[in-house]
């Protein structure tokens, strides 16, 4: 086991799909000479040379575009989205030909693209460079969309989704870049939890909380917090967003009665939404309480300063697990 950051982690797990898999090919915008703004792949042109890791120019359909071409013959390429809401010019390739390819030739075309995008906020960066546009891609089909939360997810899920014959959108929180954890870098992605099966982080019996991304540790901060009040909060780290690990979700609020979800992404239309209708679908009679979304706000991501109000934080949370136990609470006007 190495102490790594979750940046190396990534960097450690596309090393190890380069030496396994000489049909892998990085692509994107400063990824090579510069080792990419956020420096995840830093060294690795180095290494594996020009042709192999390869510095492109700044568009984003015509990346999306060349990695559509490489996929059919042969290779698999990973596109790295330099900001998540620079991913936009690249939505047109990514939903009408890397998501259709394979059932538009009944089969005969795979698309195994892999597609890194840093996103959520907590950096404070200007506009457009702090995004949660996950929503948009869960909800188009021939998609996976997965999230790690930790180094050694990070580590195992990126060589996990480049094996995978399906298109992976794979969404790094960026904040959490320089978070530092435990990596056992023996693990490939075929001895790791599947990257479609969500993780019970923390167990209890009194209230799900359902997280994934950047929120997962303040999920785990905040059932520490509750605990403290004498509150057993079950922490789900979802890790696949598409397609979701309903069944790990759904035996935990047999268990509790009660689901709180939060993402960093506004609540109108969220991935929230899916979560609460579907369990609510699958778990009506369990539920002694409607599901509570703890979200961002339906506006676009404030500047920095304004930021941090945005994001879900702890106090959100635990606000949240206090309306979904029927406690005082942000919304009931009752003192605590």
């Amino acid at each position: 086991m190495t102490q790594m950051t979750f940046a190396r982690a990534i960097n450690s797990g596309l090393r190890k799909s380069l030496e396994n898999d000489p049909k892998v090919i990085l692509m994107g915008e400063d990824i090579g000479t510069l080792g990419g703004v956020f420096r995840v792949t830093d060294g690795l042109q180095k290494d594996f040379g020009k042709h192999r890791v390869v510095d492109t120019p700044l568009a984003e359909s015509g990346i999306m575009g060349t990695a559509v071409g490489l996929a059919y013959r042969g290779y698999r390429p990973v596109v790295e989205i330099q900001f998540d809401g620079f991913i936009y010019p690249a939505f047109d390739q990514i939903v009408c030909q890397v998501a259709k390819l394979h059932y538009r030739t009944q089969g005969a075309v795979k698309m195994p693209i892999t597609i890194r995008v840093p996103f959520g906020g907590g950096i404070g960066s200007p506009e457009h460079h702090s995004e949660s546009p996950e929503a948009y891609f869960t909800h188009t089909s021939g998609l996976r969309v997965v999230s790690p939360s930790s180094p050694q997810d990070a580590h195992t899920m990126i060589q996990q989704a480049i094996s995978c014959d399906d298109p992976v959108l794979y969404f790094e929180p960026k904040r959490r870049y320089h978070d530092k954890g435990e990596v056992d870098e023996s693990l490939d992605a075929a001895g790791s939890l599947s990257m479609e099966k969500a993780r019970v982080i923390t167990e209890g019996h009194d209230v799900t909380l359902v997280a994934y991304g950047p929120l997962v540790k303040t999920a785990r901060d905040a059932a520490m917090a509750a605990a403290d009040e004498g509150v057993s909060v079950e922490v789900i780290d979802l890790r696949s967003l598409a397609p979701v690990d309903f069944a790990t979700v759904e035996a935990s609020v047999r268990k509790t009665g009660r689901m709180v979800i939060t993402h960093e992404a506004g609540q109108s239309g969220g991935l929230g939404a899916e979560l609460a209708a579907s369990i609510t679908e699958r778990c009506f009679y369990h539920l002694e309480a409607a599901p509570v979304r703890i979200t961002g706000f339906d506006v676009p991501y404030p500047y920095s300063k304004l930021e941090m109000h945005h994001l879900p934080s702890l106090d959100r949370i635990l606000d949240g697990v206090d309306r979904a136990l029927g406690r005082p609470n942000s919304l009931s006007g009752l003192e605590g």
